[in-house]
């Protein structure tokens, strides 16, 4: 199976999935729904269009750089009538440095029309919201390989400080859909089924938790670190 390989890159990233109302959580990687919803606005596509060409994608994450958690309190003020509104107050909460390389199996036909439009989008891509553009290009390419041998063998995204601050080998955490047969770790409701404003629906999505060995040389090696250097020795 083809592999798009995608590297979710930026400042800020923010993954919601049982966010409503005033309170707009985020989840710790990079849901289906939202990749797919980046993925359908780089072709162009609105939030009435279908995406159901795009729910038998597989899809796979791996946590290449782990960052904060920021809370974001924000106030609002409707002025446009004549005595101003005040809004709900609201928390957003956004991931902040993380770093993700998303793998995405499926036809390569389909893949290569996802690579073209994701290299030339039709809208501005957001990483979960639309206060989160991006760092660089989205797209990496595609492999010949199932999504969890493309992850297996695609460049780790870490920026240099966080690898130099991890051992010389070091497990990446990977999340992937489940395969028929297997029993899932955790259940998720981020397969979009209706982008629709007026009628979204989502649906249960099986997922599996595994670990990814990285080879770091540029890291520490656990045998000889010393965290009494951190205080001038002794």
């Amino acid at each position: 199976m083809p592999t798009l390989v995608l590297a979710l890159d930026g400042p800020l990233q923010s993954w919601g999935v049982t966010g409503r109302f005033v309170t707009r959580s985020t989840q710790k990687v990079p849901t289906k729904s939202g990749v797919l919803g980046m993925i359908a606005a780089a072709q162009g596509r609105y939030r009435t269009d279908s995406v159901a060409d795009l729910l038998g994608l597989s899809f796979a994450v791996r946590t290449d750089q782990q960052g904060g958690l920021l809370r974001d309190f924000q106030t609002e003020i409707d002025w446009r009538p004549q005595e101003p509104k005040s809004k709900p107050l609201t928390n957003r909460w956004y991931l902040q440095d993380f770093k993700f390389t998303v793998a995405v199996g499926g036809d390569r036909k389909l893949l290569e029309t996802l690579d073209a439009a994701l290299r030339t989008p039709e809208f501005p891509l957001y990483l979960g919201r639309r206060s989160c553009p991006p760092a660089g290009r989205v797209s990496r390419g595609i492999m010949d390989v199932e999504p969890l041998d493309a992850l297996a063998q695609a460049p780790w995204l870490a920026a240099d400080w966080y690898k130099e601050k991890q051992p010389m080998t070091l497990d990446l955490p990977v999340s992937r859909d489940v395969r028929a047969g297997e029993t899932p770790d955790e259940q998720v409701r981020d397969v979009p089924v209706s982008f629709d404003p007026r009628d979204r629906r989502y649906a249960l999505r099986g997922i599996r938790h595994e670990w990814i060995s990285m080879a770091n040389p540029e890291g520490y090696d656990p045998d000889q670190h010393d965290p009494f250097t951190l205080l001038g020795g002794i």
